[in-house]
């Protein structure tokens, strides 16, 4: 004999290892590659420390206002130093950091040169989105980026992923309003939100689609 018996069961045992291991690298690649783990809670530092707590909420400031293309196209628009300035240049904070806060938008503005604000939601360039076509259904700024005006720093709260997006498309009734209230976020229905979204859905022709082409163009 020039091998001990119990060497007939290396092949088993390596078999049953290598299909666990395959096993598991599914899974970690299912769970911990999954937009809930790697995307949720994301909070770049950005270069200039605008809150929109202060902004969207303590000051009532509407969202339209800096998102000045949410209606009108794909992308929501990165208001340019000069929208920043129609307030700022009348508007100062009394405290040092605030002072030099919106020194750097001056200073931006000046130069001629965009405040590079780093992006925080970002779809796959796969994935088409188009703001317009859900604000003017009835589809508030809250459902897919959260409490913002409770935020100092934006972070992602929703994970935008393929399996979310659907979610909400194969069960839209109780994230659809009455338009005027898309900007407010403390809003909450009087009632059965489900039932009131079912309403707003004939008022507003909501007929979301969950074919492939409706997103990959």
């Amino acid at each position: 004999m020039v091998f001990p018996k119990w060497t007939n069961k290396i092949p088993l045992v390596l078999l049953v290892s290598v299909v666990s291991l395959l096993c598991f690298a599914v899974f970690a690649f299912a769970y911990w590659g999954s937009p809930k783990h790697y995307f949720v809670g994301y909070q770049p530092v950005q270069p200039i420390a605008f809150s929109h707590k202060l902004h969207a909420g303590e000051l009532g400031m509407d969202c339209r206002y800096c998102h000045y293309n949410v209606e009108k196209g794909r992308h929501a628009g990165v208001p340019p130093t000069e929208t920043c300035l129609n307030c700022h240049k009348l508007i100062k904070s009394g405290s040092k950091t605030g002072t030099a806060e919106i020194q750097k938008i001056v200073d931006a503005h000046e130069a001629g040169m965009p405040v590079e604000w780093v992006r925080i939601h970002k779809l796959a360039d796969f994935a088409y989105f188009d703001h317009s076509a859900h604000v003017n259904k009835g589809v508030s700024c809250v459902e897919c980026h959260g409490r913002v005006d409770q935020m100092t720093e934006v972070r992602a709260e929703k994970p935008l992923s393929m399996s979310w997006c659907l979610d909400c498309h194969r069960n839209p009734a109780p994230h659809v309003r009455d338009r005027s209230k898309i900007t407010d976020l403390a809003w909450t229905p009087d009632g059965d939100a489900a039932e009131l979204g079912r309403e707003f859905m004939k008022m507003y022709n909501v007929q979301p689609r969950t074919d492939c082409s409706a997103c990959h163009r």
